[in-house]
């Protein structure tokens, strides 16, 4: 059995350890590793190449994916995707482990149902929104690159007695907003999941600044739209002069963190043995309270990822 591995889709911190690995752990198994460059596309454009120790050589401390990515516009037309199986054919490839999201997941599915190709998945998103997984490879690495940035951007709030909107990444899910706001001291954030009390936030920060407090930080996930309308209502509100800062793409780079680095290493190694040991395909797989498992591609990809009630919790005692 030789196996390809892609990275479709955003980039996230974790890949490059997770792409070391793969070929490590191939080459201990005495199978052929092959990397597919620039995602779906490179599938399409026969972008396929044998994987050697050189190739990932000194990549675990970088960010992003040595390999590429990308999003496929053409991947959805049938004639594409023959042409994708065709290249993996003349290569004798007949397995693929995708780094991505559930898009990433649905792609591949109907890819191996329709040609006799087997995947299974690893969920690598700094959103955290996947179905079925508490954890995806880039998450902690995220968090930790937006604790970096709100430290320093506290001391510029706390010198000149200001408001700060912090705009997060995460279109439909909170999930780095709320932790990160959890986790940096937040007195304000909005997420898609829940409705904040504006008219109680107001009560109760009016009140501290009576009492002393000098300065508010507010986080906001993208997804709401609300940024500028929090740096209005903050100074209207509350009095205090206030700026908005977009975290943007820096949250999708930097150098994995330690926990990152394990994580990418055991999502590999599950994926490459349900491969080759178990004989399982067309399976992503998933963490769950410390341990690592497998859930069907329908159980993934038809079923949306809710915030633990437990995090939404602590969200009533910030501010």
């Amino acid at each position: 059995m030789s196996i390809a591995i892609v990275c479709s889709g955003g980039d996230a911190p974790g890949m490059n350890p997770a792409l070391k690995r793969f070929v490590d752990y191939m080459f201990f198994n005495n199978r052929k590793p092959y990397f597919i460059y620039n995602g779906l596309e490179g599938l399409i454009d026969n972008n396929i190449k044998p994987a050697t120790h050189k190739d990932v050589s000194g990549i675990l401390y970088r960010g992003g994916a040595i390999i590429g990515s990308s999003r496929s516009k053409r991947w959805p037309g049938k004639k594409y995707r023959e042409i994708g199986y065709e290249n993996l054919k003349k290569r004798g490839i007949d397995s693929i482990i995708v780094l991505g999201g559930d898009g990433s997941f649905r792609g591949l599915d109907l890819f191996c149902k329709e040609f006799d190709v087997k995947f299974v998945g690893i969920p690598a998103t700094i959103d955290n929104d996947i179905a079925g997984t508490e954890y995806c490879l880039g998450v902690d690495t995220a968090l930790n690159v937006i604790r970096d940035a709100i430290d320093k951007i506290r001391d510029t709030a706390s010198t000149f007695k200001r408001g700060f909107v912090v705009e997060v990444m995460g279109r439909e899910c909170g999930y780095l907003c709320a932790t990160s706001a959890i986790a940096c001291g937040a007195e304000l954030c909005l997420i898609p999941e829940v409705d904040l009390d504006l008219n109680l936030a107001q009560k109760i920060l009016s009140k501290q600044i009576e009492e002393g407090r000098n300065y508010v930080l507010c986080f906001v996930a993208e997804g709401t739209g609300k940024s500028d309308y929090m740096v209005k209502w903050i100074e209207e509100k509350l009095g205090i002069e206030t700026r908005k800062s977009v975290l943007g793409y820096i949250q999708r780079g930097g150098n994995p963190t330690v926990f990152e680095r394990l994580m990418a290493f055991e999502f590999v190694v599950k994926a490459i043995d349900l491969l080759i040991r178990e004989g399982e395909y067309n399976k992503v797989v998933c963490y769950n309270k410390g341990e690592f498992s497998t859930k069907s591609i329908d159980d993934v990809v038809n079923n949306k990822y809710i915030i633990s009630q437990h995090i939404l919790d602590m969200l009533n005692y910030i501010g």
